[in-house]
């Protein structure tokens, strides 16, 4: 029975291997897809400047995306990230009109992300509210206090000219600073997932938290850490674009969330928790500005555009679902 059953079931189990890094590889392949298709559909695609642009255009909601890969690889969601970029952004312009060191300006308006992303982490873990109302509640309530701070008006960074340096200038006048920004921070939160500790215990909770409870984990610190590392870095991503807008913009940010997570997940990230990396997450956020930027060069309306993001984030979902039953 022994010889008769090994044949036969040894190519189904090669054929759900080669099904499941097809599946792993798809954020890839379509990525390298977009990008060839795009290349013949305009001359202006593939050149240079255009593929620096593409790149500049993903450095903050890559940077998001990356924040809130933590979240939900913990099965957490969160829905404050728009708001979170602007109010850091009106912190810098808030600190520099009372006239602050630019360096002391840039990390308030950090800081102030990852004291939104504790209050999250405190809202799910202490108060037990679900992620989506804790952060859907914190979104309503930052961007209001957005405007209450600036009475709805922009801050300009005047009296600081070096500012906008930061997110304007460019490494060895090629590379801009915030794409160099995002690849930092990849390397960082991908070294954080792999090689740490609490790497290890971000991936424990969301595959099961009452096993990763009963293994010692302390989940609830966990979580805290995954929404503060959010909001660290929303707030990152939030001085980085009061730098290009050189401004302070109580308004900015609206629906920014959404692309962050549609990035996660369009980079194989799985909404249930347990499953994700930073890598596919930064293929993700390419995609969409690859779509974006390719659409734009072919004139397609932006309203068409809405329509394939779309699309696109559900074929995504649904990837993901028939990766869990190949499992």
């Amino acid at each position: 029975m022994t010889d008769s059953f090994t044949p036969t079931s040894q190519p189904v189990k090669t054929r759900r291997l080669n099904k499941a890094l097809l599946m792993r590889l798809a954020p890839l392949f379509s990525l390298v897809l977009l990008v060839i298709f795009f290349s013949f559909s305009s001359p202006f695609f593939f050149n240079t400047e255009n593929i620096m642009t593409i790149a500049l255009q993903t450095s903050v909601i890559g940077i998001m995306a990356i924040g809130v890969t933590y979240v939900i690889i913990t099965s957490g969601i969160d829905l404050s990230l728009g708001s979170v970029v602007a109010f850091s952004g009106v912190v810098v312009g808030l600190c520099a009109s009372y006239a602050m060191p630019l360096i002391v300006c840039v990390v308030a308006g950090m800081l102030a992300g990852g004291l939104c992303g504790c209050i999250n982490g405190l809202l799910v873990t202490r108060a037990t509210i679900p992620p989506f109302i804790a952060t859907l509640g914190l979104m309503m309530s930052v961007r209001g206090i957005n405007m209450v701070m600036t009475d709805g008006r922009a801050i300009y960074f005047s009296d600081y000219p070096m500012f906008k340096m930061l997110a304007q200038g460019r490494l060895f006048d090629v590379l801009p600073y915030p794409v160099f920004y995002l690849l930092i921070i990849a390397l960082v939160a991908a070294w954080i997932l792999k090689k740490t500790v609490i790497g290890r215990y971000v991936y424990a909770v969301g595959s099961n938290e009452v096993a990763a409870h009963l293994s010692g984990i302390k989940v609830q610190r966990v979580k805290i850490f995954v929404y503060a590392f959010c909001g660290l870095l929303t707030g990152i991503a939030g001085v980085i674009l009061a730098s290009r807008l050189n401004s302070g913009q109580p308004t900015v940010g609206v629906g920014y969330e959404l692309e962050a997570i549609a990035a996660v997940v369009i980079g194989g990230t799985s909404l249930m928790g347990g499953v994700g990396t930073i890598g596919g997450t930064i293929i993700g956020a390419f995609i969409m500005s690859v779509l974006k930027n390719g659409l734009n060069l072919m004139g397609v309306s932006q309203f068409w555009q809405m329509v394939a993001m779309g699309i696109v984030v559900i074929a995504a979902v649904y990837l993901d679902t028939l990766r869990k039953k190949m499992r």
